[in-house]
């Protein structure tokens, strides 16, 4: 892991974007370079180093199921032109690569300086370590070592989706191991920037609880809590999906445990208030917001009688299916958004439940108030010709439902 010199080695990256570079000059990947036979080849060498290659290995991944006559002269090509690559690129003019009983091997002239090597090296080092202080920054090594998927632009080669599997599992045993030995630490500083790095580069894995357990540790309550609404938020906006039982679990219960300081009740209603009271059309707020408004009318429907209903909104093509993923649907989903502000009353809650859908909570309305609410945004949404629409199903909030739907 540590005691070469930087001129002595090759630096190569297999997280995230592939990337070769020696003495600070690249080599092979990043941006300006595709997926070749080459840096399929140099992939598969530097990455199992004194392993080596078998040749059968690399004639099936290099060539695949083309119909080549000579293989033993196409593979002998393809390393003949990667030695001039190599040697153009700058590195010391030597027998980069070897072959011996039918197996391939990179040099042992220049060493390879791994990222993903570093990473299982840190990992089996710290599990080795006794002291708990050590364990921890062997750990943390280890995590950050990891800034995403393992070759991520080759997901669908074999090969390289068991070693993504592999590596992402080392980095979660990783990452688990280091939280817990901060949280006996109380090292919760360093607690929430490793929850905040893990949900980066391992995103909907559920990562945000050590952050949200940090936060609430170090007393930082409004912190807290703004984070956990972005958090919500986030799974149902930006990924389109609820987050896991495991996540809301434990963020509803950590969130119980949000406290304030002794205060007022004028200051505490002031805090309460709307910033603009003034604001005009419907109130947007966050899902965890919109669900405890929801669940707070349909008590008071039980006791009051008011006539609620829910409408959920979903953008839908010429042919009245839900539109799928693209900028054509993110511009779609913000004007319906605006419409709908525009469309809806002052005292409607509003939430965009995900990509092109959004909740309307419409409290004490009829049915026809409801179709022309629809009609509203349907003025607000539809320009011209367009094709595309929005599709409406609405719920009586009652103990039974009285359900309806309507395009």
């Amino acid at each position: 892991m540590d005691g070469m010199e930087e001129e002595n080695y090759l630096t190569v990256q297999m997280f995230g974007k592939f990337l070769a570079s020696y003495q600070g000059k690249q080599i092979v990947g990043g941006t300006k370079s595709g997926e070749t036979q080459f840096t399929s080849m140099m992939q598969l060498l530097w990455h199992h180093g004194r392993e080596g290659v078998s040749r059968s290995v690399l004639e099936q991944i290099l060539f695949e199921d083309r119909e080549i006559t000579d293989l033993r002269h196409a593979m002998r090509s393809v390393v003949y032109n990667a030695k001039k690559k190599l040697k153009a690129a700058g590195l010391p003019d030597v027998n980069y690569i070897s072959q011996k009983e039918g197996v391939y091997y990179w040099t042992d002239e220049i060493s390879v300086r791994e990222d993903a090597a570093d990473m299982e090296a840190f990992y089996q080092a710290a599990q080795a370590e006794q002291d708990p202080k050590e364990r921890l920054e062997l750990y943390l090594k280890a995590c950050y070592c990891y800034t995403g998927e393992f070759l991520e632009n080759k997901a669908s080669v074999i090969w390289v989706a068991q070693e993504a599997r592999k590596y992402r599992g080392i980095f979660c045993a990783c990452t688990e191991a280091a939280a817990e030995l901060m949280r006996s630490s109380q090292d919760f500083f360093r607690m929430e920037k490793l929850g905040i790095y893990a949900a980066k580069v391992n995103p909907l894995a559920d990562w945000e609880t050590i952050t949200m357990e940090a936060l609430i540790s170090l007393g930082r309550d409004e912190d807290a809590r703004k984070f956990y609404d972005d958090t919500v938020e986030m799974y149902f906006q930006e990924v389109g999906l609820r987050p896991t039982g495991r996540l809301m679990e434990l963020l509803n219960k950590l969130g119980g445990q949000i406290g304030h300081h002794y205060a007022v009740l004028d200051d505490i209603q002031e805090k309460l208030t709307e910033e603009d009271e003034n604001a005009s059309g419907s109130y947007f707020c966050s899902y965890p917001i919109f669900q405890g408004i929801y669940r707070m009318v349909v008590r008071l429907t039980e006791r009051g009688g008011q006539s609620v209903y829910l409408m959920l909104c979903t953008v839908v093509d010429g042919k009245g299916n839900p539109m799928k993923d693209g900028p054509v649907l993110d511009e779609l989903s913000e004007r319906l958004g605006e419409a709908i502000q525009k469309a809806a009353r002052r005292g409607d809650a509003v939430n965009k439940y995900g990509k092109g859908q959004y909740l309307v909570l419409l409290i004490n309305t009829t049915r026809e108030n409801c179709r022309i609410l629809q009609q509203r945004i349907n003025y607000h949404f539809i320009v011209g010709r367009q094709r595309t629409g929005v599709q409406y199903y609405v719920n009586s909030v009652v103990c039974t439902p009285d359900h309806e739907r309507i395009v």
